[in-house]
């Protein structure tokens, strides 16, 4: 490894957290937070390392931004900027006053397309600037695959490239100017500066003059230098960009600060070139004996221009399959064990095909012809790039294999040199007893890989050390570079020496002590970086705390709620803003601690135990759980399948043992209870919910929101009156319809038209009798002794007929999927219980199942699927029995409606409730013709629909049934 002085502590002397806590908030327009659920929300990025930070700032405006750095000077405090927080390396991770831009700093300030540029604050999404610029046929051309959640702030400060790098070059390549705040104050707008202007400059003297006389010296003595030793490559991210200030460059400083990773200034606001985006796109796909002679062949298929070249092995194919991620998509996958694809624009989709055809045509003249496939369809090129894009979620956590981490995960050398260069690093990774799936920008000769390092042993880290000597070494021997998108941050800065040479690294110095003198700004990252196996987020000392015992039996973690606690890779899905599954209480609030990733923070910190000390008692944990809506939806969309329903029904059962609850554990958690007295007595209970006085009486009682309205008991349950109808002789039944508290308690007529329609298509229907017990409302409270309890009775009313193979059909998604989901987690071993998980199935699954083709009925749908239909069921069931029957369907929301159980039903969840359903249900449901059908399953997506809308909501079955009766 290269010398390096001893570790490195950066210092802040007498440092008064209280008195700068106190002063930031008196001062400061933004949030300002020291409590330690925060800090510890922010310790970390989606890197190795770990930083308690001293506070956070999420500041509504630039002024505060600057106001904060006058504070922190004052006070002597270091500083980062974050983004959305996907670091990789460490860079925005510090024991300093982070400022968190993503909150209000996300706007889109202007977009003027004749001269093709944007103005963006540094918090704004990637994916929201593309998207006004797609308007014009103009985008942002760097892509990373975090484009729908990650900030521009933070592609500025990584040099970020992405997929379409080779159409657009790196996010150096596209910066036009930027306006920065330096740590003691110096605001300035930056850019090219012609030798008339940088006279000027220097001559107007002050610290702005300074810095440019500075940089002006810089360039003049180490011009040769940066010249001769700069890797010239399409992806040379790593150290400082110098090279923009060579008079070739034009002097750009805002060039030379991006990729700086906030060690030099903070971005207020940036001014962003675009390009043409072609409207015609066409995805080809060629398949290799391997990924190394794709590599070999990527100068072939460069020839023709590819706006994306992207390239994946077989070990990649075989995660994704070990882990069942979109297995539909690996059925696209020409012959081979290597595969580039490449994407070819145009003008309109003919012309893009017309390129992608001679390119096929080349590339058959080949002595070694690749395998190849066209594709027309843009659904199956969506498909193909989402392959691509599921690299990070296939590579992290992948069964029978060590954990995997980054490291050194987007290292390039030149693009004709691709092929050797895998070589030499897959005999690198095999001589250290390491694995890693390798894909990347091939087009840009730069390699995506996650490894599986062990970075708990003294044995694992020493290896890790050696390894990361070694595969620096082989980079520069290659003329590559250690970053290639991600940043060098700690993980890889101590080796840019080997790159650049002691007087160069001393130009990058002298470059950083020009803007930051007192180097508060990100100290330890870039330049005299901590050593990499510092601030270690596991390392040595990681001996967390083990609970004795749970619930949840997590299997697919070995059996360790503390193993859980590591799933989170923090990339931040759970962060995307448009189009999202997960997570629907940070679509609402924008707050990190109501991310699945926040979460995941915050019980990994509670495990871990030296900051968060509180274990099951954690107030932090606590509040961040607290607006969960349990959709499930991150066990769903998170690449590494964080459960967060689970996690919070275990810490909820532990938090509150031996403690009340608060007044919904008992109103609603309970609600089998009250739902079968209320059955009984509709009147009377109709009474106590519906007459004003005693209506609002019942609702302050049980926590419930006095917006709500309280549902109404029907007159007469469906499991009374079908009791009286079915056939007491009935012994042989083909079919079980269970009959869930909700349906049966308020929409009969559901469970009505569910056993027409399953009598109409011949089966003899049993009706489960009595009544089985709700199983899903104390789950969600945590109450799991008790849902144990409830689950083991519902498995003995259902075991005489599953023993037989009878499949049972379910109306409500939210219990029918604590059978096929939690049933088998909280009770592995009860055969019965995996009886039942085999044979349950939602009404629309069992019908699609057997295929069914059910009476055809014209219209339009607005269809609103349950969370769990859509997690942990068939998601697409509904959707394909209302087309199937001839429908037109849309689904406005692709996540929560919002209600999620009985959530929307507590008082201080409410207004969070209606404005997740405000993101797209709602609006599109406002704007349906009268005569559009609105369909939810969910009992929960009904009463939510219908209280906000006074539109009637129907089951799929009565949609059926609907047909049925026209016919």
């Amino acid at each position: 490894m290269s010398n390096h002085p001893e570790q490195r502590k950066f210092v802040q002397e007498k440092l008064n957290p209280g008195a700068l806590e106190a002063e930031l908030r008196r001062a400061v327009d933004g949030e300002v937070r020291f409590d330690a659920g925060s800090r510890a929300l922010y310790a970390t990025d989606a890197s190795n390392y770990r930083q308690i930070p001293v506070g956070v700032v999420l500041p509504r405006s630039k002024e505060a931004v600057v106001k904060t750095l006058e504070i922190c000077r004052r006070h002597g405090a270091l500083v980062v900027s974050r983004g959305g927080g996907t670091g990789l390396c460490g860079q925005t991770c510090n024991a300093a006053v982070l400022i968190d831009h993503s909150k209000y700093l996300n706007r889109v300030l202007e977009i003027d397309p004749q001269q093709k540029f944007a103005r963006v604050e540094p918090g704004t999404i990637l994916d929201d600037l593309r998207n006004q610029a797609e308007e014009h046929e103009l985008t942002f051309g760097p892509d990373p695959a975090t484009h729908n959640h990650n900030t521009l702030g933070g592609m500025l400060g990584n040099n970020s490239c992405g997929a379409h790098s080779v159409m657009a070059g790196r996010t150096v390549d596209n910066v036009l100017e930027l306006e920065v705040v330096t740590y003691d104050g110096v605001r300035m707008t930056v850019g090219r500066t012609s030798e008339d202007e940088l006279e000027a400059i220097v001559k107007a003297g002050g610290r702005r003059g300074e810095i440019y006389q500075g940089l002006r010296q810089i360039r003049d003595r180490y011009a040769d230098l940066v010249r001769s030793r700069y890797p010239r490559i399409p992806r040379r991210v790593s150290g400082y960009n110098l090279d923009e200030l060579l008079p070739e460059n034009a002097f750009n400083v805002a060039a030379a600060l991006v990729g700086t990773e906030s060690t030099c200034v903070t971005i207020l606001e940036a001014k962003l070139r675009l390009v043409y985006s072609p409207p015609g796109r066409s995805v080809l796909l060629l398949g290799y004996p391997d990924v190394f002679s794709a590599a070999d062949h990527v100068m072939d298929v460069l020839k023709f221009k590819p706006v994306a070249l992207e390239g994946i092995d077989a070990l990649l194919v075989n995660f994704i399959r070990t882990k069942s991620l979109h297995l539909e998509d690996l059925s696209l996958l020409p012959a081979g064990h290597g595969w580039l694809i490449a994407e070819f624009g145009g003008k309109d989709r003919q012309e893009s095909d017309l390129v992608a055809r001679r390119a096929m045509e080349a590339l058959r003249k080949l002595p070694d012809p690749p395998s190849m496939k066209l594709y027309d369809s843009p659904d199956e090129e969506k498909q193909i790039w989402e392959l691509r894009e599921q690299g990070l979620g296939a590579t992290a956590n992948v069964p029978g294999l060590p954990l995997s981490w980054p490291g050194w995960e987007d290292a390039a050398v030149a693009p004709e040199k691709l092929g050797g260069y895998l070589r030499e690093f897959k005999h690198l990774l095999e001589a250290h007893g390491l694995t890693a799936a390798l894909y990347g920008h091939f087009g840009d000769g730069c390699i995506h890989c996650r490894i599986t390092f062990d970075l708990v042993t003294r044995e694992g880290i020493d290896n890790f050390n050696r390894f990361l000597d070694q595969a620096s070494d082989l980079v520069v021997r290659y003329g590559g570079s250690f970053s290639a998108e991600h940043g060098d941050g700690q993980s890889k800065a101590i080796f840019l020496d080997k790159m650049y040479g002691d007087e160069l690294m001393q130009a990058m110095r002298e470059f950083k002590s020009l803007w930051d003198p007192e180097w508060k700004m990100n100290p330890g990252k870039v330049i005299d970086p901590y050593l990499p196996d510092q601030n270690l987020r596991l390392g040595t000392e990681y001996n967390p705390w083990q609970a004795e015992k749970t619930h949840f039996h997590f299997p697919g973690d070995a059996g360790s709620f503390t193993a859980a606690s590591l799933r989170c890779v923090g990339v931040g899905t759970c962060r995307r803003t448009h189009d999202a599954f997960m997570c629907p209480s940070f679509l609402a609030s924008r707050e990190e601690k109501h991310s699945t990733r926040g979460r995941a923070r915050l019980i990994f910190e509670m495990f871990r135990g030296d900051f968060l000390t509180d274990r099951w008692r954690s107030k932090e944990v606590l509040e961040a759980l607290e607006y969960c809506l349990s959709c499930k939806g991150c066990k769903k969309e998170c690449p590494v399948n964080v459960d967060m329903a689970t996690y919070k029904a275990e810490f909820l059962s532990h938090y509150y043992e031996g403690r009340l609850r608060p007044l919904p554990a008992y109103s609603m958690g309970l609600f089998g209870i009250w739902g079968n007295l209320g059955s009984r007595l509709p009147g009377l209970a109709n009474f106590l919910f519906q007459t004003p006085g005693v209506r609002d009486l019942v609702k302050l009682m049980g926590g419930i929101a006095a917006e709500r309205e309280m549902p109404r008991f029907a007159a007469e349950p469906f499991t009374r009156s079908a009791a009286g109808r079915q056939a007491a002789e009935l012994k042989d039944p083909t079919v079980v319809l269970y009959p869930d508290v909700f349906n049966d308690c308020f929409y009969p007529g559901s469970l009505n038209a569910a056993l027409e329609s399953l009598q109409r298509l011949g089966y003899r229907v049993a009706v489960l009798a009595p009544r089985p017990p709700a199983v899903r409302p104390p789950i969600d409270y945590g109450m799991l002794d008790f849902a144990k309890k409830q689950i083991a009775k519902s498995v003995d009313l259902l075991s005489p007929f599953v023993r037989r193979g009878v499949p049972v059909v379910y109306l409500e998604p939210s219990e029918v999927a604590v059978f096929r989901e939690e049933l088998p987690n909280l009770m592995p071993h009860h055969l019965d219980g995996e009886r039942v998980t085999k044979h349950s199935f939602l009404f629309s699954e069992f019908l699609m199942r057997e295929g069914h083709q059910p009476p055809r009925l014209s219209g339009h749908v607005v269809l609103q699927s349950h969370c769990h239909q859509k997690a942990v069921l068939k998601g697409e069931s509904a959707h394909k029995l209302l087309t199937t029957m001839g429908l037109q369907v849309s689904e406005p929301q692709t996540g929560c409606c919002g209600m999620a159980g009985s959530f929307g039903f507590e008082k201080h969840k409410y207004r969070m409730s209606q404005d997740i359903a405000e993101e797209a249900l709602l609006p599109a449901v406002r704007k349906a013709e009268p005569e559009t059908y609105l369909v939810a399953d969910g009992f929960s997506c009904r009463t939510q629909i219908g209280q906000a809308t006074n539109r009637q909501v129907l089951h799929s079955a009565e949609l059926v049934r609907l047909a049925w009766d026209g016919k």
